[in-house]
């Protein structure tokens, strides 16, 4: 036997190994198996390598303990916070508790009332306010950020910090190591760090060749957190930058929504920002010192937090939950929709029975993939009587849901596989007629800034559009 066919029957061997294992794999759905075994069978080569990269969501075996380890040494912390018992959320409808169920079987965190919460009106607009809490603190800062650019704002919230760490205060701040790697470079870290700001990377880039065998590399932090003294978070869609965002400015602006909450849920924030904290630098964080504040108002919030070390497809669930819960109207906004086959077929159900649904999406996205992959999706909403508007004064980036006038979700997590399966994400689920109000005309901007998208214009795309869109999403499930 020649060596060239010892190879190949090396590498059949090897492709078979593969089938197997994907054929074995729990918590996988069928038409990821499917496109995998197609891909590993037809190219045996690059499949068997791209599954080795990004077949599977594994983050590694020391990260998964350090990970146990940070939550095992918080559970206390956390049991004090929000009791043992599953959560029965006073002053909600019956019809909506279940939703605050699901997310307490998510994350672990009852929904808790007492909080007032404001829309922010605009990026520059969130960022001036969380100057002005952090300048105001008295002990600590925590602060999470999936993108942190050396802009304007970026500058601007780090000067903040480096005044408050020089008055004595504790501040943290933690960035995704992918999404913030310019800032991990630049000088402007280095003076947080000289400053007495304490600095960690979550999911630091292993850039080594072995790097692969230590989890898959494409897996983010993509959370946004920031809480002071325990008592006031902030949550959205928005990153440490200008709305400008000069690294992609084509796109410009930005446009974002992040809601400022006050009260009882901004301790279920500290402890989604510790267990990451925790996790990568093996510090002890108690915050037991700081006692939940109960504001007038009377906002029922929690927080939700997803990644692929939860149960798998959690965060799908929430939203599917979230959608075939809609009596009336529904409303999301988000800049990536590539969804499975259930949350399709979800929303396709809230039009056909009757419920005024709407689905705002950027009419240019950063992500040429995502933008072809999410018109694939178009005609079969439509035909169910979805809304489609396309929103065109910048890149719409907010990621929004609105229930019946009544419920809101906020977060970072996206309508796409990556949100859903592979990034660590962090919403807040709120049931308060007022907000959700707020948020609702806020959507209602987006929607007069934006394009309506109808079926003759989806059924006039030429035959190439059409295949070329069509195919991109195919891939879809190869996540």
């Amino acid at each position: 036997m020649d060596v060239v066919s010892w190879l190949w029957g090396l590498n059949i061997t090897v492709a078979v190994l593969v089938i197997a294992r994907i054929l074995l794999r729990p918590n996988r759905e069928p038409a990821s198996r499917i496109a995998w075994l197609v891909v590993v069978a037809v190219l045996p080569i690059f499949g068997v390598m791209a599954y080795f990269l990004l077949g599977e969501t594994h983050i590694g075996r020391q990260h998964i303990k350090a990970m146990r380890n940070a939550v095992g040494q918080l559970s206390q912390s956390k049991s004090k916070i929000i009791g043992d018992s599953v959560p029965q959320p006073a002053n909600v409808p019956l019809h909506y508790a279940a939703l605050f169920s699901v997310g307490y079987s998510i994350s672990g965190f009852k929904p808790v009332a007492g909080n007032s919460a404001v829309l922010m009106a605009d990026t520059n607009a969130t960022i001036d306010r969380m100057i002005r809490d952090i300048d105001a603190a008295e002990s600590q800062v925590n602060v999470l950020f999936y993108i942190w650019l050396t802009d304007n704002n970026g500058h601007k919230i780090a000067e903040a910090l480096k005044r408050a760490a020089m008055r004595g205060l504790v501040c943290r701040v933690m960035v995704d190591g992918l999404g913030s790697r310019l800032l991990i470079k630049s000088k402007l870290w280095q003076a947080m760090d000289a400053a007495g700001v304490q600095l960690a990377v979550a999911l630091p880039l292993n850039r080594h060749i072995f790097g692969p065998l230590q989890g898959r590399m494409d897996l983010r932090n993509h959370r946004k957190i920031l809480v002071i003294d325990g008592r006031i978070t902030y949550c959205g869609s928005q990153n440490c930058a200008d709305p400008e965002f000069r690294i992609k400015k084509k796109y410009a602006p930005w446009v974002d929504s992040m809601v400022r909450f006050s009260g009882p849920i901004a301790k279920q924030n500290q402890l989604l920002f510790a267990s990451d904290w925790m996790t990568y630098t093996g510090d002890d964080l108690s915050f037991d010192d700081v006692e939940p504040v109960t504001e007038e108002e009377n906002v029922l919030a929690q927080v939700i937090a997803g990644g692929p070390t939860l149960r798998n497809s959690a965060m799908s669930e929430l939203f599917q939950s979230l959608i075939y819960s809609a009596r009336r109207e529904l409303i999301i906004s988000t800049p990536y929709y590539v969804p499975s086959e259930s949350m399709q077929a979800a929303l396709c159900a809230a039009a056909y029975r009757g419920v005024k649904t709407t689905l705002i999406l950027p009419a240019k996205n950063d992500s040429w993939e995502v933008a072809a992959a999410s018109r694939s999706y178009y005609a079969g909403l439509l035909q169910a009587g979805v809304e489609i508007q396309e929103y065109v004064g910048g890149l719409l980036h907010s990621k929004t849901l609105t229930l019946d006038g009544e419920v809101t979700l906020i977060g970072s997590a996206n309508m796409d596989r990556r949100s859903f399966e592979l990034n660590f994400e962090n919403n807040i689920l709120l049931y308060d007629i007022e907000l959700t109000q707020s948020m609702r005309l806020r959507q209602q901007c987006y929607i007069d800034s934006a394009t309506r998208i109808t079926m003759e214009s989806v059924q006039n795309w030429s035959i190439l559009r059409q295949l070329w869109n069509n195919s991109v999403a195919m891939l879809g499930p190869l996540l």
